[in-house]
């Protein structure tokens, strides 16, 4: 491990010193992970982007991309861009980046099953902000939005996200 890295422990994310509230998947944490088992898997999976609306927010770092009205993430795994980011129109199952809540007003982008996802190995693992405390996600990890928003700015290149196996 690095300093650098954030590892998931039983009381949170430890990134930089200290302990950020998190929620994870309501599939708990898995070494099988599959698409829609609502898991959060395990491994190390390094930090490729950071997505956020620039409708609702200032560009939170020098190498974050603006979500657009009509960007999708593809979670459908019969199709061949499966657990990438595409464009509506897209027929095949997805998820709306610019949801009208605001989940993903700001979201940072892990290496899980990418760039050549595995068919029907999971998609898009995301750090995304929470429903609330407590209140679990399909498999990414969330924060309070506040905290969301300094992890994003303390996120450095070789940042990577670590879930151990003792956490099954």
């Amino acid at each position: 491990m690095t300093p650098r890295d954030m590892v998931l422990t039983r009381q949170g994310l430890r990134f930089m010193g200290r302990m950020w509230p998190c929620t994870i998947g309501k599939g708990g944490i898995r070494a099988e992970k599959r698409e829609g088992d609502g898991g959060t898997p395990v491994g190390v999976h390094r930090i490729v982007g950071l997505l956020y609306r620039p409708d609702r927010m200032a560009r939170p770092t020098d190498w974050a991309v603006p979500i657009r009205p009509g960007d999708l993430w593809s979670d459908d795994p019969t199709h061949e861009d499966y657990n990438l980011m595409v464009r509506a129109p897209y027929p095949y199952s997805h998820e709306i980046l610019r949801r009208g809540d605001r989940l993903y007003d700001l979201v940072i982008i892990t290496d899980w099953n990418w760039p050549r996802a595995e068919k029907g190995g999971g998609s898009a693992i995301f750090l995304h902000r929470w429903r609330r405390p407590g209140y679990p996600t399909e498999g990414c990890v969330a924060f309070r939005p506040d905290h969301l928003h300094r992890i994003a700015g303390l996120i450095r290149h070789g940042t990577r996200l670590i879930v151990p196996e003792a956490l099954t």
